[in-house]
């Protein structure tokens, strides 16, 4: 199972730029398409605490949030530490 999971929707420009650099940085990730898919997204709405937009980003199981925040995690310099943590585990 994998360690990060990127709830999604296939046409979400936001899913793509996140998506993008997870690839970017090399990791592999589970992508979950919630279009059409009441249950999946009342699924990622409980695990992200509320949040009903797409992407909510996982890394071993914390919600890290949208793209903007997994971009900000990674200007700071604290992504690279999340996803070494992942790989390891």
């Amino acid at each position: 199972m994998s360690e990060i999971v990127v709830y999604s929707k296939d046409f979400c420009p936001y899913c793509k730029k996140a998506k993008a650099l997870l690839q970017k940085k090399g990791v592999s990730f589970q992508e979950i398409d919630i279009a059409g898919r009441d249950d999946l997204k009342a699924e990622m709405v409980k695990k992200s605490g509320g949040r009903t937009t797409v992407p909510q980003i996982f890394i071993n199981g914390e919600a890290i949030g949208g793209c903007d925040d997994l971009h900000a995690l990674d200007a700071a310099g604290k992504l690279d530490q999340k996803l070494t943590a992942c790989v390891k585990a």
